[in-house]
């Protein structure tokens, strides 16, 4: 329970400091709309593309896993965010409570293995198009169906909850890092030296497994800062 409160928490400050504090009644301090199911979906149509799907295009091309895995933990930032956004408008609680509720879930112990291995093209695909479903129903929002569904999709992409949380916390790091460095304006560079900078930050990661999320971000920055000084 304390990786999913924890991952809870970070994703609060996050969207407080992107959005403002009203963004868990659907809008920013901007006045745009926020719409967690559409980014849901959208992200997971970036998900397929991880596969060679297309049967005119790259049909010998192998899964990009990395990118897979990159994008699953951009969709739980977007899962959570809406889980966090229902429980305060339905009034089900706060984010502590929320989390309890995760960890209490029958699929939760699913990611608390210590084994992971890939499951096929067809069956991850499938799964993300599950998920791609519950958040296009115009039926009341099921989360726990939706936070189900993603555990499913999580093993079967190679992760578990030490992975995800690591990964998590890494693409949480970048995306405050991004937002300091011009994102919402469009002038951040996302494209370091022609590698993206998720991939940057994922090999950073998996150098130094003990790096601390403060250093992450001052690695995170010297890098981005040599690269624009070139």
């Amino acid at each position: 329970m304390d990786k999913i409160l924890l991952m809870l928490q970070l994703q609060t400050q996050l969207n407080d400091a992107t959005n403002g504090p009203d963004w868990v009644n659907g809008v920013t301090k901007n006045t745009k709309v926020i719409n967690w199911s559409r980014c849901i979906y959208m992200e997971c149509a970036e998900m397929v593309d991880s596969f060679s799907w297309k049967h005119w295009k790259n049909i010998d091309a192998q899964p990009d896993w990395d990118n897979l895995q990159i994008e699953v933990v951009d969709v739980w930032h977007f899962i959570i965010s809406l889980g966090i956004e229902n429980y305060s408008r339905m009034l089900k609680g706060n984010i502590e409570e929320l989390a309890i509720n995760i960890s209490q879930m029958d699929d939760f112990s699913k990611i608390q293995t210590t084994t992971t291995t890939f499951a096929s093209q067809d069956e991850v695909i499938s799964k993300v198009e599950n998920i791609m479903a519950l958040v296009l129903s115009k039926d009341e929002l099921d989360l726990d169906a939706l936070i189900s569904e993603f555990f499913d999709l999580t093993i079967m992409s190679g992760l578990n909850l030490q992975t995800l949380y690591r990964l998590y916390v890494g693409k949480n790091i970048l995306n405050q890092f991004r937002q300091d460095h011009g994102y919402k304006d469009g002038t951040y560079v996302k494209m370091w030296d022609e590698v993206e900078d998720n991939v940057i930050m994922k090999h950073i990661w998996e150098s130094n497994s003990d790096i601390k999320p403060d250093a992450l971000y001052k690695e995170l920055e010297k890098l981005y800062l040599a690269l624009n000084k070139s």
